[in-house]
């Protein structure tokens, strides 16, 4: 899930931000309190680099998944107001691919757990030993996304973010709409006159415009080192490109085959910028013809 939203922590008071696709994020759910502390500080135990956001309360995680993604979710069977497995449905219906680890002491849920594709299937108590084993052995493997640097956002406006999930700020438009290019271009090479053809619209690329565009670039490189992900630039000869692998983006993920990620697609591709309206109509085209 490419997701950007301010969610609920722990106590489900605390505000923080949720960045998806730099490492696992993993849901733990239920409404005994001690219960899912003790679970929570199990996941976390098991698995200390990971985002592990708790719910006390199932309709919280239905308002989550709206906006979030996750990998793993682990959940209590029996909780009021909805049952874990008509939150794994909901679950589901957004995202397939999320990995639903159940919780419970009794046994008798077994088979409609395994009927709605379950990763995993915990009995109680639970034990740091069968935590390890469920993530060990996931449905749908988690990529490890830790050399991640940058996570861009093409659906709708352009915007781009660090690690943090905080918005990059550039001090030029042009150095924003550069970083955008380049992303749209997945890693090939770019000359500089290319470039300059694409943020000047074809004007002649003379003295004047090659040294403002040494400005741009300059100033886009600042911009990104300041949040530690000027490495997200391959720089050459009269000539730029980004490394592909250190950006988490939701263009790439659907050239790599992941559709799901078209959920958040309404019509607008890098939409500040005209060269990206090809992109949108490619898009259009795709859903249509795959009745999406």
């Amino acid at each position: 899930m490419m997701g950007f939203a301010l969610t609920t922590r722990g106590n489900e008071k605390e505000n923080i931000v949720s960045f998806g696709g730099l490492g696992m994020t993993i849901i733990t759910a239920d409404d005994e309190p001690l219960a899912l502390e003790m679970l929570t500080d199990l996941v976390k135990t098991v698995k200390p680099e990971a985002e592990v956001f708790s719910f006390s309360r199932p309709q919280k995680i239905v308002e989550w998944i709206k906006t979030n993604k996750a990998d793993v979710a682990f959940l209590d069977i029996r909780m009021r107001g909805m049952t874990g497995l008509e939150l794994a449905e909901a679950i589901k219906a957004k995202d397939p691919e999320t990995n639903i680890i159940f919780v419970t002491g009794y046994d008798e849920y077994a088979l409609p757990a395994m009927s709605l594709h379950a990763s995993g299937y915990v009995m109680k108590p639970v034990s740091e030993e069968k935590i390890r084993k469920e993530l060990e052995h996931l449905r749908f493997p988690v990529k490890d996304n830790s050399n991640v640097l940058l996570t861009a956002k093409c659906f709708g406006n352009f915007d781009v973010f660090d690690t943090k999930g905080n918005l990059i700020k550039f001090a030029r438009s042009k150095s924003k709409e550069l970083i955008a290019y380049l992303i749209l271009r997945a890693g090939a090479s770019c000359t500089i006159r290319e470039l300059a053809g694409i943020l000047f619209e074809d004007s002649e690329f003379d003295s004047s415009q090659q040294a403002y565009m040494q400005q741009i670039i300059t100033a886009m490189m600042k911009s990104l080192r300041e949040v530690g992900s000027e490495a997200v630039v391959i720089r050459s000869y009269n000539s730029l490109a980004v490394d592909a692998s250190k950006i988490d983006c939701d263009y790439y993920k659907f050239k790599r085959g992941d559709k799901a990620v078209l959920k958040n697609f309404e019509g607008e591709f890098m939409a500040q910028y005209s060269w990206a309206e090809y992109v949108s109509g490619y898009l259009e085209r795709f859903i249509d013809s795959n009745k999406y």
